[in-house]
């Protein structure tokens, strides 16, 4: 069919130099022009303040929870982990004012930052924050606030964070495909964050299922957590070719995102506490069948995943030492090394249940070791970048110059 030409319309007058174009095909939104501050934007240290800072609250969540579960019988390690979840508790409620300040004022970054491609995956985080803080509650939290207090707050927060995640896991995934650009060399496991939420809904889901009136309630949740459990795992496993098809490709990450390979292990890790939780939930919620079915589905699924994990943390591990040497400084990044490995702790212990294998019993504790060290060292570097303003300060403007096109002459 011939195509109707259109006739030349007269010239328009130029566009305004600050006018922000739509991004056309193969274009990263990198290249847009950054939207004009205020003039006189009110609460200036908010404005660089994106969704990534809820990871500090992840991982301090995740190191309560994970001390609680350990095979350990040390005085005073319960109530430890109770501070340190009253702590990441405080975080939770002081980030969430000071996110909603900076919608406020700071509107126009706030729409950058989820129109930016490397960015937009961390809203992930949100959901995971107060899934987190949510279980937290119920594992620990009641010591203090008592049982029906911490029933009521989870439910409040795991309604929130599954919403919010499930939110996160279509809209980002859709963002990426009608205005993100990504080059196959700048796929990094960050892509992994909104998918990876509803696994934590799914791993933490079941601790509500004992407070729910048997029969229909208590089967909705569990099957619900078991839908979500299948939603993030086949979602993963979509993009975790992509990552490792990533480095294969185009050599290692750069020195900054390195740590951003520990995220691999948040699906894997949270994966297998949600299979352990859905069968320790399930005598309590559906028939015996089923029941039976999860307890097996926990090991034989657990067991050879918590295999691939403990080799993607060599790997991992490995290539953080490399940057390291390389120059590697501080970033928020760092917590990358503080949820993901915490969910492997939380799996194990699961593993340790179910199976009685003291070699479980050990693997959880030179985890949570590991934890500890890289929580600890990532909250110092945090809070001294705090005190000293450079954290929440504009990033700084990418160099002038040609790239190299690989990372493997570095």
């Amino acid at each position: 069919m011939a195509t109707a030409v259109r006739p030349e319309h007269p010239a328009r007058p130029a566009r305004p130099v600050h006018a922000v174009r739509p991004v056309r095909p193969g274009r990263s939104s990198a290249t847009l022009p950054s939207p004009s501050p205020s003039p006189h934007p009110r609460l200036p240290a908010l404005r660089h303040l994106g969704p990534n800072w809820y990871a500090p609250i992840m991982g301090t969540a995740i190191v309560a929870t994970a001390g609680a579960g350990l095979p350990l019988d040390l005085p005073g390690l319960r109530t430890v982990c109770t501070v340190v979840w009253a702590l990441a508790l405080l975080a939770l409620v002081t980030l969430l004012g000071a996110r909603a300040l900076h919608w406020v004022h700071h509107r126009d970054q706030a729409r950058a930052h989820l129109l930016d491609p490397a960015v937009a995956p961390f809203y992930g985080c949100l959901s995971m924050a107060l899934l987190a803080v949510g279980g937290g509650a119920l594992v620990v939290g009641r010591d203090w606030i008592g049982a029906r207090a911490a029933v009521a707050l989870d439910v409040v927060l795991f309604g929130a964070g599954t919403a919010v995640g499930l939110v996160a896991a279509v809209v980002v995934p859709y963002l990426m495909v009608v205005r993100h650009r990504i080059e196959p060399a700048q796929v990094t496991p960050v892509l992994l964050l909104p998918l990876v939420a509803p696994m934590v809904s799914a791993a933490l889901g079941p601790l509500l299922v004992p407070h729910l009136p048997p029969g229909q309630a208590r089967q909705t949740l569990l099957f619900g957590c078991l839908a979500l459990f299948g939603l993030s795992l086949l979602a993963t496993l979509l993009v975790l070719p992509l990552v490792f098809g990533r480095l294969v490709t185009a050599g290692p990450l750069p020195l900054a995102l390195t740590p951003s390979l520990f995220l691999v292990l948040g699906p894997l890790g949270q994966s297998t506490t949600a299979a352990g939780n859905l069968a320790d939930a399930a005598p309590d919620a559906v028939p015996t069948p089923y029941a039976h079915g999860l307890a097996a589905f926990a090991v034989l699924y657990g067991v050879p995943v918590m295999g691939f994990a403990l080799l993607w943390l060599a790997l991992a591990g490995a290539m953080v030492v490399r940057a390291r040497r390389r120059g590697m400084g501080f970033s928020m990044g760092w917590w990358a090394f503080t949820f993901p490995v915490g969910t492997c702790v939380t799996g194990v212990e699961g593993q340790a249940r179910h199976t009685g294998l003291i070699a479980f019993d050990v693997l959880a504790v030179a985890l949570y070791a590991l934890l500890l060290a890289a929580w600890a060292t990532a909250a110092a570097h945090t809070m001294r970048g705090l005190v000293s303003g450079q954290l929440l300060a504009a990033p700084r403007p990418a160099p002038e110059g040609p790239r190299p096109t690989t990372g493997r002459t570095r």
